[in-house]
């Protein structure tokens, strides 16, 4: 499939949700075979959320599992919730139930977020884990998705935290959306020091965001751009109309 190019990155649209998650499960074990054929370890961060579940749940399948060495792939995150690691809301216990708990990965290689910590002291921590990769630490593949008001990982529209460029990690005090508890994020320079920057975005419910970022509006999902490939990896039902949208 020949994508769109665009200013924000490659957009490949597919035609279900079940189709994008494919895609991105796709994307994901390229993209790793990719980097371990240069290197020793795959860095991978990943996204919470509702809309990459699917995905990690094919990933956990055996028709993928086998094909990632995950005994070389290192797990870091976008963002949290301010919830405990087993709270229902946390974007750890998400990731861990779908995949995490169903591939060969070391405990030492998973990188969560402490979530149960005041925002300013977990993202002082988490940019401590982040030392060894670099100055701005360098990951390989960084998961996305794009809220209903337009936020990737926790940075929210005309939050302070979108100018940010001497910290790695920041604490977010609000949350635009439900659940309306603090976050903690990587900032825009974090996110695009990667190979490759790959955002889902499905469903009818996000069409109308979809359509102001495809009209160039200065939300903070089109100011995530990767230093190497950004993919947008779309379904119809979110297509602007005159897109194509159903």
């Amino acid at each position: 499939m020949n994508p769109t190019r665009t200013e924000r990155g490659d957009v490949y649209v597919y035609g279900s949700a079940a189709e994008v998650a494919r895609a991105a499960a796709d994307a994901f074990v390229a993209c790793v075979a990719g980097v371990l054929a240069d290197r020793a370890t795959a860095r991978v961060a990943l996204a919470g959320g509702s809309t990459p579940k699917a995905m990690y749940r094919l990933l956990a399948s055996p028709a993928y599992r086998e094909r990632v060495e995950w005994k070389r792939v290192e797990i870091y995150f976008g963002d949290e919730r301010c919830v405990p690691p087993e709270h229902a809301e946390s974007n750890y216990r998400m990731a861990r139930e779908a995949l995490l708990d169903h591939v060969p990965l070391g405990a030492d290689r998973v990188h969560r977020i402490a979530g149960e910590r005041p925002p300013e002291e977990a993202a002082a921590q988490y940019q401590q884990k982040l030392v060894r990769l670099g100055d701005p630490p360098r990951l390989d593949l960084v998961l996305l998705g794009m809220g209903p008001d337009g936020h990737t990982a926790s940075l929210f529209p005309n939050d302070p935290a979108l100018d940010e460029t001497a910290r790695w990690v920041v604490g977010v005090p609000k949350a635009n959306v439900a659940p309306f508890v603090p976050r903690v994020t990587l900032t825009l320079p974090t996110l695009a020091s990667c190979r490759e920057m790959l955002f889902e975005v499905a469903g009818t419910d996000k069409r109308a965001i979809l359509t102001r970022l495809f009209a160039a509006e200065n939300l903070p999902a089109n100011r995530a751009r990767s230093i190497g490939e950004t993919v947008w990896l779309v379904d119809r039902a979110a297509l602007p109309e005159k897109s194509g949208g159903q």
